[in-house]
This record gives structure tokens, sequence and C-alpha cells, in this order.
């Protein structure tokens, strides 16, 4: 089965740039979109002819800002977020099916102001909280997203001189280390543990042209799912946001 998550940063946007194109040919099984910035009606029909069995959204509340979709070719049981009841912006879609429980998630970004990094860690802790449960009680997990951090200096360009900046900060790469030690594994970190790729570039300073990124987009799984797992990958080509694609390969 192959998974794919991408941070597209306004789907009617990356449609209008054509960037859904290279899907046909990929034909993956899930496909987690992260910050759509669209409600319901306004996903564009190019989206539904993509011909996926199940959609689903949550936009949430706010116009034009964040909102999560999820496109699969198998039948889920599907919430929005049961972690938190701070979901306004439609960060998170859960997917059950057979014994797994599969997160697409759009993690808040910190950098706004010290209000807003605080926000990122609550949220930050109250999922890993949920997860560790669903974990305990036999559940297999996946989660797929954009987290917002970097965790180590190979995942980022510039780590001194962003060692102070929101998304490479010790406390939000300290929680990383918590969500591996608490079991889950970095599929593409284990697979490929010092291979320099990355999955976000600033639209500034041709940051994209110069490779200057961030890996900030994951696919993490419970350990017991790790005897599953055939390959783990980031599509640097595929353009149509400032986030590229990333995804696993895995039997499930």
């Amino acid at each position: 089965m192959k998974l794919i998550s991408w941070n597209v940063n306004g789907i009617r946007a990356a449609v209008n740039k054509n960037a859904f194109e290279w899907v046909k040919d990929a034909k993956p099984d899930f496909l987690g979109l992260q910050e759509i910035k669209a409600s319901q009606h306004q996903i564009p029909a190019e989206i539904y002819a993509l011909n996926f069995k199940e959609i689903n959204i949550n936009s949430g509340d706010r116009a034009g800002y964040s909102g999560v979709l999820s496109l699969s070719n198998f039948a889920t049981t599907t919430s929005k977020c049961l972690f938190s009841s701070d979901d306004e912006c439609g960060r998170v879609l859960e997917h059950r099916f057979k014994d797994i429980v599969l997160f697409n998630i759009y993690f808040p970004n910190g950098q706004k102001d010290d209000e807003r990094l605080n926000y990122k860690m609550r949220f930050y802790a109250e999922f890993l909280e949920y997860i560790k449960e669903l974990k305990n009680s036999g559940k297999s997990v996946i989660i797929c997203g954009d987290v917002n951090t970097a965790h180590a200096e190979i995942d980022l360009k510039n780590p001194k001189s962003n060692k102070d900046r929101s998304g490479f900060l010790d406390i939000e790469r300290a929680w990383i280390d918590e969500l591996l030690e608490a079991g889950f594994i970095d599929t593409f970190r284990h697979l490929y543990p010092q291979t320099i790729k990355y999955s976000w570039w600033s639209y500034r300073f041709n940051a994209r042209k110069n490779n200057a990124g961030w890996r900030i987009d994951y696919f993490f799984i419970s350990e017991n799912l790790l005897p599953n797992l055939k390959d783990a990958f980031i599509l640097n080509e595929i353009e149509g946001s400032d986030h590229c694609p990333v995804g696993i390969e895995i039997d499930i």
C-alpha cells in the first residue's frame, strides 16, 4: 500500500498550477493533504476527478485557513480531532480500518509569538498522550502530515542560524525525541539515516532552487508496523507548493 502526505498550501492554488497531475501516475492508496485553505464547497472538481473511492474533509471554522483533506481507495471510519477540543482550524482527520489508526494532521506553526508556541506545544502533548493510549490498547498507528519541526541538524540546511527559531527549538525537537522514545518510528530517517532531503523551502531567497530547505513533513509508524515497512520517500521533484509530498510503502 502506498500512502502519501502533502501540505499543498492552498488546494485551489495548487490545482490552478496543475499540481496534481503526478497523482495519476503515482497511484497512491491514500493521499493526505494539509493546509487546504478551503471549505467543502470550495474543493475544486479536479480533486474529485482523481477518482479516489473516499474523500474526507476537515476545513475547520476559520475561512481560508489551515484544513486537511484525505483521499483513499479503502473504506475507513473517519473522525475529526478526538484528543483536543481546540480544533477550530481543522487540523486533524483520524481514519480507522482493520486495527490501524491513520492520522492526517497539520500541526501548528509556533513562529508568530510565545502564545502560538505554547499552543503548538499543548497540541503536541495532547496528541502524544492520545496515540500512546492507542498504541497501548493494541492499535497500530500511522501519522502523516506537516509536523512543523525539523528533528535533527541533518534535517535542515542551516541549523546553526535557525537554533532560536520555532521549528528547530530545543523544546520542539525534544517532543520528537519523546515520540520516538514512546515507540514510534520516523520512517524516512529509519531507512535513510544519512540521506539529506528536505520537504519544505521558503519562497524567499531562491531557497528551493538552492535546496536550502527543512524536512518538516513526516510519516511516523508505531514500532509494531516496522516489519511491514517497505520504503519511505520524499518527492522533491513535485512542485505546486512550498512543500513537496512525502510517503511510505507499507504492507497493511
